[in-house]
């Protein structure tokens, strides 16, 4: 994949984030806002000048979307609910912010923890996507890539590295954007992540050679010592 094709990407994504945080909101007077998306670009460039050039094969894989040929109808339902989900929480802040008013606003100090979580959710996935060369956003098994177990880095410590870094990734921009509910509204993507892993797991565990071993050797799913 060229550097003009990542850096559209990017370019993308933070326009999208844009658009969920901005128009529902009604204004572009919102500080918060910008400096999360000034955040994003920082953390997206970081993520993808530690991956350079080694997993450019990645980026194009991940860049294909994530309704694909040889997925499971259940994760393409699940993949639905995820974004669908996703989006909804994120557009939720800026309606509670501007017009809801659902709950007080979060200390300058949780605020900031929230910015941290974001920043900390997209380090570990970084760590993942950097040691597994096979992250694409669906399931199914890829076999034209010669697709193996990874047992590396983050996935040495839980099996599911990327999901583990969804949940701060989710819950913080609420709290550095001034929304407890919309904070709360997280757990239905992290619950769908959830569901989906164990789903994951057992597709993995039936088509990909080394994967049960794997499960045996890295006991836990997302949180390290509990689950």
């Amino acid at each position: 994949m060229s550097i003009s094709k990542v850096i559209a990407g990017v370019v993308f994504n933070v326009a999208f984030y844009a658009l969920l945080l901005f128009v529902p909101a009604g204004t572009l007077r919102w500080c918060r806002a910008w400096v999360f998306l000034a955040v994003t670009v920082a953390v997206m460039a970081a993520a993808i000048y530690s991956m350079l050039p080694d997993n450019a094969g990645l980026f194009s894989e991940r860049a294909i979307g994530v309704i694909q040929k040889g997925q499971p109808l259940w994760d393409r339902i699940l993949v639905t609910l995820l974004v669908v989900s996703f989006v909804g929480q994120i557009v939720f802040i800026p309606l509670d912010v501007f017009r809801f008013h659902l709950a007080p606003k979060p200390s300058g100090l949780v605020s900031c923890l929230g910015l941290a979580l974001y920043v900390a959710g997209w380090w570990i996935m970084t760590l993942a996507m950097k040691v597994n060369h096979f992250a694409v956003p669906v399931v199914r098994l890829q076999e034209e890539r010669h697709q193996r177990v990874i047992d590396t880095g983050v996935y040495a410590v839980v099996r599911h590295p990327m999901y583990a870094g969804f949940a701060p990734m989710a819950v913080g921009p609420a709290l550095w954007l001034g929304s407890y509910v919309a904070a709360l509204l997280a757990i239905v993507p992290i619950a769908v992540l959830a569901v989906r892993s164990v789903l994951e797991e057992r597709f993995l565990k039936r088509e990909l050679k080394g994967y049960h071993a794997y499960r045996e050797k890295v006991r836990y799913r997302l949180i390290p010592f509990v689950w």
